[in-house]
């Protein structure tokens, strides 16, 4: 099969396109025919040598493929040859073929297209698991979205909207802001121009953020919790300035808050597929009405991977890039 392998740690002329072996599925895994996978940031993060594969997954990067079932190992039971399927993958994605544990396998979702299907499992696990799971985020509550037009930030809005919370974001332009608002949010501002902390006091009525999901870290910490209500959840997925920070745990106590966060590789396929059994109950109908679904920015040949992680750091794209393996 074809592949990308990341030859050196770095920039990404680092990656190349090479043939290795098939992957072979294992007791409960299937083999997946890749048609395409999704690229992510945590893929540029391991590109750099900063976030390895956990022990035992492929050292290929991708974390979210969609294709078609070309074999199953021992003690599989849902699916068969020739089934599609989206999954979510703990590596080896960027490749024509890749092995999931059965339980990260979920339907493509009827009418979606094989790209538009690849560009789903890492932002929608992750969004049900900390925003609704972990973030609690209830109908008519308030959500306050960091980088609203990341794959991340466009299925928050997206998903928080169509289950009756309000949104509003945070992007750095104000042609981003215009297109979180097309995708469901009431308020966006530019964090660039306009301080966002005041700004969701007022939409709110002094009300706050019922929950903030965030990616930043760094100095965001201390103004995320300004920014929360009474009783408000701070949800950390990621930190792109620093993880170290000073709080003022009083206010923490004073206002009852909660900071919670997770990262989703390294959780066991059982958790994974506990997820993705809500998802397919809550969420997949949702997809299969059109109220929800993966935004593309651009697609890429599994050949022109190195540009499409140059879009990603550009920090251009709205939304999902894919590769398209078979392009």
């Amino acid at each position: 099969m074809r592949c990308v392998e990341i030859a050196s740690f770095g920039p990404p002329e680092g990656m190349r396109v090479v043939e290795r072996p098939d992957p072979v599925p294992a007791q409960g895994e299937v083999l997946i025919d890749v048609h395409a996978a999704g690229v992510n940031r945590p893929d540029v993060i391991q590109r750099y040598g900063k976030y390895p594969p956990p022990p035992g997954a492929s050292d290929v990067p991708g974390l979210e493929v969609a294709g078609t079932v070309r074999a199953v190992g021992e003690g599989v039971r849902r699916w068969r040859k020739g089934d599609a399927v989206c999954a979510l993958v703990s590596g080896g994605g960027y490749a024509e073929r890749c092995v999931a544990p059965e339980e990260q396998c979920l339907p493509i979702p009827a009418g979606f297209s094989m790209v538009e299907a690849a560009a789903i499992p890492e932002t929608f696990f992750t969004v049900w698991t900390n925003v609704f799971q972990r973030g609690r985020l209830a109908a008519g509550e308030w959500l306050l979205v960091h980088g609203g037009t990341s794959g991340i930030g466009t299925t928050a809005i997206q998903l928080a909207s169509a289950r009756g919370a309000r949104v509003a974001a945070t992007a750095g332009s104000d042609e981003k802001c215009e297109a979180c608002r097309r995708l469901g949010a009431t308020h966006a501002w530019n964090y660039r121009t306009t301080e966002w902390v005041e700004a969701i006091r007022d939409a709110t009525d002094g009300h706050g953020a019922d929950v903030v999901l965030d990616m930043v870290g760094g100095d965001y910490t201390a103004r995320n919790l300004d920014a929360l209500a009474q009783e408000g959840r701070l949800v950390q997925i990621a930190f792109l300035k620093s993880p170290r920070v000073e709080l003022d745990l009083s206010q923490v106590m004073r206002r009852r808050l909660w900071i919670t966060g997770s990262t989703l590789r390294p959780r066991t396929p059982a958790e994974k597929g506990a997820i993705g059994r809500e998802l397919e109950a809550h969420v997949w109908p949702l997809l299969e009405q059109r109220r929800v679904a993966p935004v593309i920015d651009m697609v890429f040949p599994l050949a022109g991977v190195a540009d499409a992680h140059r879009r990603m750091e550009a920090g251009a794209h709205v939304g999902k890039l894919v590769l398209d393996v078979r392009g």
